[in-house]
């Protein structure tokens, strides 16, 4: 089987950089690796096994109540 060498896997990732750029790599990684272990779980025959992923959760607003100061007039 083909064995890639430096000069292949630096064209390699030469062209991943041009196509995505480089604000994009982690998460083209990250996806990348959560389908091969994916992948790996499907042939070893494993079930539904709950991943831990991270799950950004969207952060409630702090909201902070003005108390309206009572004018009182003397």
């Amino acid at each position: 089987m083909f064995r890639p060498g430096p000069l292949e896997i630096g064209l390699i990732v030469f062209i991943v950089l041009i196509l995505f750029g480089a604000g994009k790599l982690p998460q083209v990684g990250s996806a990348m690796g959560k389908g091969l272990r994916a992948f790996r779980r499907g042939q070893s025959g494993e079930e539904d096994v709950a991943e831990k992923e991270e799950v950004v959760e969207a952060k409630p607003r702090k909201t902070t109540k003005r108390k309206k100061a009572a004018s009182k007039s003397d």
